[in-house]
């Protein structure tokens, strides 16, 4: 009788155990839902500026040929200082966004419907430092911060309160600035800065003025944050050609020290704003193999852009205000620059792929 019992029961057992996996192979469960990004928010210089600079008297421009020759869809100088499209064009298309391509916020070619998705307020020849952006009358970061002011109450106008708020809640920030207050201002004594500072005392400087930025774009609803570092400035071709062909160290030296006075800014500020996710997208280290070891990413020249000479034309020289059309090599895929200062879209791609990895598809 005993052993018929617990023979009954292990019976029993057995038959729930079978209907429990029965019901983990046939009924669906759920896949975990990851936080979804909404939009991204550009801020910065012309290593992102999608075409602002378009609309505003500064000399800081490139919407001209041969600017944009491998913009999809047919080649199209829309101001972007490159051949093509920009890392943050190929953020919006990783992210899934559904569009390959951040627009302007000043391109009379687009509305609030497209900016919703994403939006660029960055500026060609802009710095931390307000002093930079005077130096080719561009937008400075607080005109920015301000036109974003402004999005925001377009969107809500557009979405309604509670579906702008979580756009902005949702978004990626995408920052990239800087390298201006060295290039422009700082070591080109184009303002005083470099009588009031040394230079680690400018670099102190700037990362108090990226803290603040930083700190206000989180009050007005900012969560998911990057900031691009500071890429070896010293092995652009400008630099390279004003030091025979060398990189400059003392521009290097300058962008580490920059770079890693913001890491630790950013280390602290994350731990002071609750809910934030503030991130230094690190990129001196891979942009440094591209331009010290170009054929092992495929690039067959990295100390001359492929504009012109391609050791000083950038802007109006690169083409408008050249004597004659000035050249360009047949195919910029092989060039880690463009001009004299802006990667191709092919290095963009690639810095975008490691930053995707590394910093900004983490977000997602």
């Amino acid at each position: 009788m005993a052993a018929a019992a617990v023979h009954g029961r292990r019976r029993r057992l057995l038959l729930l155990l079978a209907a429990l996996l029965h019901l983990l192979l046939v009924v669906p469960v759920p896949p975990v839902q990851a936080a979804r990004v909404t939009a991204l928010i550009v801020f910065g210089d012309s290593t992102v500026d999608a075409g602002n600079n378009n609309v505003i008297p500064t000399v800081a421009r490139s919407n001209f040929p041969p600017y944009g020759r491998n913009f999809p869809p047919e080649g199209r100088a829309s101001g972007r200082f490159s051949d093509g499209r920009l890392a943050t064009d190929f953020y919006s298309e990783a992210l899934g966004l559904g569009r390959a391509f951040v627009p302007a916020y000043l391109d009379p070619h687009y509305g609030i419907r497209d900016f919703a998705i994403g939006v660029c307020f960055a500026s060609a020849g802009s710095g931390l430092d307000v002093a930079t952006s005077r130096v080719l009358r561009v937008i400075p970061l607080w005109k920015q911060l301000d036109m974003f002011r402004e999005y925001m109450s377009r969107l809500d106008d557009h979405l309604g309160a509670t579906e702008a708020h979580a756009v902005v809640a949702g978004a990626v920030y995408a920052v990239s600035i800087g390298t201006n207050d060295f290039i422009e201002n700082y070591f080109a004594l184009t303002t005083t800065r470099f009588l009031e500072f040394t230079p680690g005392e400018y670099t102190d400087y700037l990362v108090g003025l990226a803290r603040g930025f930083l700190a206000e774009l989180y009050s007005l609803g900012a969560r998911k944050i990057g900031f691009t570092g500071l890429a070896p400035m010293g092995c652009l071709p400008l630099e390279r050609a004003r030091a025979l062909g060398r990189c400059a160290e003392e521009y290097n030296a300058a962008a580490r020290a920059f770079n890693a006075a913001l890491v630790g800014m950013v280390r602290e500020l994350g731990e002071q704003l609750p809910g934030s996710d503030i991130r230094v997208a690190e990129v001196y280290d891979f942009f440094e193999d591209m331009v010290r070891d170009p054929g092992r990413h495929g690039f067959a020249r990295a100390d001359v852009g492929c504009c012109g000479t391609g050791t000083y034309e950038m802007g109006y020289a690169c083409g408008a205000w050249a004597a004659a059309p000035a050249g360009t090599c047949p195919d910029a895929d092989r060039y880690v620059f463009w001009d004299a200062v802006h990667p191709t879209e092919r290095a963009s791609r690639l810095v975008a792929d490691h930053l995707m990895n590394t910093t900004f598809g983490r977000f997602a």
